[in-house]
Protein backbone atom coordinates (compact mmCIF):
# COMPACT_ATOMS: atom_id res chain seq x y z
CA UNK A 1 0.00 0.00 0.00
CA UNK A 2 1.38 3.36 -0.81
CA UNK A 3 2.41 5.94 1.58
CA UNK A 4 0.62 9.24 1.56
CA UNK A 5 3.42 12.08 1.15
CA UNK A 6 5.05 13.88 3.94
CA UNK A 7 4.02 17.63 3.73
CA UNK A 8 7.61 18.63 3.21
CA UNK A 9 8.20 16.10 0.63
CA UNK A 10 5.25 17.35 -1.50
CA UNK A 11 6.43 20.57 -1.42
CA UNK A 12 10.06 19.50 -2.10
CA UNK A 13 8.05 17.66 -5.52
CA UNK A 14 6.38 20.98 -5.91
CA UNK A 15 9.11 23.03 -6.00
CA UNK A 16 10.66 20.66 -8.21
CA UNK A 17 7.94 20.99 -10.71
CA UNK A 18 7.58 24.43 -10.82
CA UNK A 19 10.95 25.18 -11.65
CA UNK A 20 10.69 22.25 -14.45
CA UNK A 21 7.76 24.18 -15.89
CA UNK A 22 9.11 27.50 -15.57
CA UNK A 23 12.60 26.77 -17.06
CA UNK A 24 10.40 25.78 -20.15
CA UNK A 25 8.52 29.15 -20.26
CA UNK A 26 5.21 28.42 -18.73
CA UNK A 27 3.81 31.05 -16.55
CA UNK A 28 3.28 30.42 -13.28
CA UNK A 29 -0.38 30.94 -12.92
CA UNK A 30 -0.22 28.70 -16.16
CA UNK A 31 1.06 25.77 -14.78
CA UNK A 32 -0.32 26.11 -11.10
CA UNK A 33 -4.00 26.66 -12.83
CA UNK A 34 -3.67 24.24 -15.62
CA UNK A 35 -1.90 21.32 -14.90
CA UNK A 36 -2.71 20.99 -10.84
CA UNK A 37 -5.34 18.92 -11.98
CA UNK A 38 -3.02 16.13 -13.50
CA UNK A 39 -0.70 15.97 -10.43
CA UNK A 40 -1.24 14.01 -7.22
CA UNK A 41 -3.88 15.23 -5.04
CA UNK A 42 -0.87 15.83 -2.12
CA UNK A 43 0.75 17.91 -4.56
CA UNK A 44 -1.95 19.94 -5.71
CA UNK A 45 -1.85 22.28 -2.94
CA UNK A 46 1.76 23.33 -3.10
CA UNK A 47 1.71 23.53 -6.58
CA UNK A 48 -1.34 25.66 -5.79
CA UNK A 49 0.52 27.76 -3.60
CA UNK A 50 3.67 27.79 -4.94
CA UNK A 51 2.16 29.25 -8.49
CA UNK A 52 0.19 31.86 -7.13
CA UNK A 53 3.08 33.41 -5.15
CA UNK A 54 5.11 33.45 -8.46
CA UNK A 55 2.80 35.05 -10.74
CA UNK A 56 4.18 38.17 -10.38
CA UNK A 57 7.41 36.80 -11.87
CA UNK A 58 5.67 36.44 -15.55
CA UNK A 59 7.42 39.51 -16.57
CA UNK A 60 10.93 37.75 -16.17
CA UNK A 61 14.79 38.51 -17.17
CA UNK A 62 14.56 35.63 -19.40
CA UNK A 63 13.30 32.46 -20.20
CA UNK A 64 15.44 28.71 -20.74
CA UNK A 65 18.84 27.92 -19.73
CA UNK A 66 20.09 27.46 -16.29
CA UNK A 67 17.97 29.25 -12.96
CA UNK A 68 17.75 32.83 -13.21
CA UNK A 69 20.32 35.03 -11.09
CA UNK A 70 20.30 38.87 -10.58
CA UNK A 71 21.72 40.73 -12.88
CA UNK A 72 22.46 44.79 -13.21
CA UNK A 73 22.09 45.94 -16.80
CA UNK A 74 23.58 49.78 -17.99
CA UNK A 75 21.82 52.19 -18.93
CA UNK A 76 23.90 54.03 -21.82
CA UNK A 77 23.95 56.44 -24.43
CA UNK A 78 23.74 53.51 -27.37
CA UNK A 79 24.82 56.01 -30.33
CA UNK A 80 23.72 55.09 -33.76
CA UNK A 81 26.53 57.07 -35.67
CA UNK A 82 29.60 58.47 -34.63
CA UNK A 83 29.38 61.89 -32.80
CA UNK A 84 30.92 64.88 -34.84
CA UNK A 85 33.08 67.26 -32.98
CA UNK A 86 32.64 71.02 -33.80
CA UNK A 87 35.31 72.91 -35.19
CA UNK A 88 35.24 75.57 -32.18
CA UNK A 89 33.03 75.32 -28.69
CA UNK A 90 30.39 78.14 -28.39
CA UNK A 91 30.96 78.78 -24.57
CA UNK A 92 34.12 78.79 -22.30
CA UNK A 93 32.39 76.12 -20.24
CA UNK A 94 28.46 75.03 -19.08
CA UNK A 95 28.07 72.76 -16.00
CA UNK A 96 24.90 70.58 -16.08
CA UNK A 97 22.71 69.61 -12.93
CA UNK A 98 20.35 66.73 -12.44
CA UNK A 99 16.65 67.79 -11.28
CA UNK A 100 14.02 65.72 -9.09
CA UNK A 101 12.36 63.72 -11.72
CA UNK A 102 9.63 60.77 -11.52
CA UNK A 103 10.39 58.43 -8.51
CA UNK A 104 10.93 55.52 -11.36
CA UNK A 105 13.73 56.96 -12.63
CA UNK A 106 14.93 57.51 -8.55
CA UNK A 107 15.51 54.09 -7.97
CA UNK A 108 17.93 50.92 -9.62
CA UNK A 109 14.81 49.03 -9.95
CA UNK A 110 13.95 48.19 -13.93
CA UNK A 111 10.12 49.25 -14.25
CA UNK A 112 7.68 47.95 -16.59
CA UNK A 113 3.92 48.83 -17.12
CA UNK A 114 0.74 46.34 -18.36
CA UNK A 115 -1.60 49.62 -17.87
CA UNK A 116 -1.38 52.94 -18.21
CA UNK A 117 -0.53 54.94 -14.83
CA UNK A 118 0.58 51.12 -13.31
CA UNK A 119 3.82 49.86 -12.77
CA UNK A 120 6.21 47.24 -11.51
CA UNK A 121 9.67 46.10 -11.03
CA UNK A 122 11.55 43.31 -13.06
CA UNK A 123 12.20 41.20 -9.95
CA UNK A 124 15.66 39.92 -11.85
CA UNK A 125 17.59 42.72 -12.82
CA UNK A 126 18.26 46.18 -11.64
CA UNK A 127 20.44 49.45 -13.09
CA UNK A 128 24.05 49.57 -12.39
CA UNK A 129 23.04 53.30 -11.14
CA UNK A 130 20.32 54.78 -10.84
CA UNK A 131 18.93 57.07 -14.42
CA UNK A 132 18.27 60.43 -12.32
CA UNK A 133 22.07 60.41 -11.48
CA UNK A 134 23.30 58.67 -14.73
CA UNK A 135 21.58 60.53 -17.26
CA UNK A 136 23.04 63.91 -17.15
CA UNK A 137 26.46 62.44 -16.94
CA UNK A 138 25.60 60.48 -20.49
CA UNK A 139 24.60 64.34 -21.51
CA UNK A 140 27.74 65.83 -20.11
CA UNK A 141 29.95 62.99 -21.93
CA UNK A 142 27.74 63.34 -25.24
CA UNK A 143 28.23 67.22 -25.09
CA UNK A 144 31.63 66.77 -24.40
CA UNK A 145 32.63 65.03 -27.66
CA UNK A 146 30.54 67.20 -29.76
CA UNK A 147 32.44 70.02 -28.55
CA UNK A 148 30.07 72.66 -27.27
CA UNK A 149 31.76 74.13 -24.48
CA UNK A 150 35.21 74.08 -23.89
CA UNK A 151 34.97 72.58 -20.78
CA UNK A 152 31.92 70.35 -19.53
CA UNK A 153 31.15 68.96 -15.40
CA UNK A 154 28.13 68.54 -13.11
CA UNK A 155 27.82 71.42 -10.49
CA UNK A 156 29.78 71.30 -7.78
CA UNK A 157 33.02 70.09 -10.19
CA UNK A 158 35.47 72.66 -9.53
CA UNK A 159 35.09 74.72 -12.57
CA UNK A 160 33.68 78.11 -13.28
CA UNK A 161 30.61 78.06 -16.10
CA UNK A 162 28.10 81.18 -16.78
CA UNK A 163 25.74 78.22 -18.71
CA UNK A 164 23.52 76.10 -16.73
CA UNK A 165 22.08 72.87 -18.51
CA UNK A 166 19.23 71.48 -16.27
CA UNK A 167 17.51 67.70 -17.30
CA UNK A 168 14.86 66.66 -15.10
CA UNK A 169 13.35 62.64 -16.06
CA UNK A 170 9.32 62.65 -16.11
CA UNK A 171 9.13 58.80 -17.56
CA UNK A 172 11.74 56.03 -17.99
CA UNK A 173 9.86 52.57 -18.09
CA UNK A 174 9.65 49.37 -20.12
CA UNK A 175 5.70 49.62 -21.57
CA UNK A 176 4.57 45.92 -21.95
CA UNK A 177 1.11 46.74 -22.46
CA UNK A 178 0.99 45.54 -26.16
CA UNK A 179 3.25 43.21 -28.65
CA UNK A 180 6.98 43.13 -27.51
CA UNK A 181 6.99 46.36 -25.60
CA UNK A 182 8.12 49.56 -26.04
CA UNK A 183 10.68 51.92 -24.32
CA UNK A 184 9.58 55.15 -22.93
CA UNK A 185 11.75 58.22 -22.17
CA UNK A 186 10.29 61.66 -21.80
CA UNK A 187 11.33 64.98 -19.66
CA UNK A 188 12.38 68.39 -19.55
CA UNK A 189 15.77 70.10 -19.92
CA UNK A 190 16.53 74.13 -19.04
CA UNK A 191 19.72 76.14 -19.82
CA UNK A 192 20.31 79.34 -17.27
CA UNK A 193 22.12 82.07 -17.98
CA UNK A 194 23.93 82.13 -14.57
CA UNK A 195 24.84 85.96 -14.46
CA UNK A 196 21.40 87.24 -14.69
CA UNK A 197 19.82 84.00 -13.46
CA UNK A 198 17.36 84.06 -16.37
CA UNK A 199 16.39 81.10 -18.00
CA UNK A 200 16.97 81.59 -21.65
CA UNK A 201 15.79 77.97 -23.24
CA UNK A 202 12.67 74.93 -22.24
CA UNK A 203 12.38 72.14 -24.50
CA UNK A 204 10.82 69.15 -23.69
CA UNK A 205 11.08 65.47 -25.29
CA UNK A 206 9.46 62.41 -25.48
CA UNK A 207 11.21 59.34 -26.97
CA UNK A 208 9.27 55.62 -27.81
CA UNK A 209 11.62 52.55 -29.19
CA UNK A 210 9.95 49.56 -29.38
CA UNK A 211 11.80 46.62 -27.76
CA UNK A 212 12.70 43.06 -29.04
CA UNK A 213 11.00 41.43 -26.46
CA UNK A 214 8.91 42.02 -23.14
CA UNK A 215 11.86 40.82 -20.71
CA UNK A 216 14.71 43.34 -18.77
CA UNK A 217 16.89 42.94 -21.37
CA UNK A 218 15.25 44.03 -24.09
CA UNK A 219 13.57 46.66 -22.01
CA UNK A 220 17.66 48.15 -20.79
CA UNK A 221 18.39 48.24 -24.97
CA UNK A 222 15.29 49.43 -26.19
CA UNK A 223 15.62 52.36 -23.46
CA UNK A 224 19.40 52.96 -24.27
CA UNK A 225 18.52 53.91 -27.94
CA UNK A 226 15.52 55.91 -26.51
CA UNK A 227 18.19 57.71 -24.33
CA UNK A 228 20.66 57.82 -27.65
CA UNK A 229 17.47 59.47 -29.54
CA UNK A 230 16.60 62.12 -26.85
CA UNK A 231 20.55 63.31 -26.84
CA UNK A 232 20.24 63.25 -30.87
CA UNK A 233 17.64 65.90 -30.94
CA UNK A 234 18.58 67.74 -27.64
CA UNK A 235 22.11 68.25 -28.99
CA UNK A 236 21.78 70.70 -31.71
CA UNK A 237 18.92 72.42 -29.69
CA UNK A 238 21.37 73.15 -26.80
CA UNK A 239 24.18 74.58 -29.57
CA UNK A 240 21.49 76.96 -31.19
CA UNK A 241 19.96 78.08 -28.02
CA UNK A 242 23.81 78.74 -26.38
CA UNK A 243 24.77 80.48 -29.98
CA UNK A 244 21.75 82.77 -30.11
CA UNK A 245 22.01 83.50 -25.54
CA UNK A 246 25.78 83.73 -26.13
CA UNK A 247 25.58 86.39 -29.12
CA UNK A 248 25.55 89.45 -27.31
CA UNK A 249 27.77 88.62 -24.46
CA UNK A 250 30.52 88.18 -26.75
Amino acid sequence: MKQPLRASGALSMARACAARFMRRGWCATRWACGLKGGLPHALRGPVLVLGLAAAAGCVSVEVGGPAAAQVQLSLRDAVEHPVVRRAAPLVSALLLQAQPGHALADSVAIAYSRRSDEFAYYQLASWTERPVRLIPRLLEQRLEARGVAGAVGMVGDPMRADWMLTIAIDALHHDVSAATGTARFSGTVDLFDRRTRVRVGHRGFDVSVPSASQDSAAAAQALSLAVARSFDDLVPWIEDTLQRAAAPSR
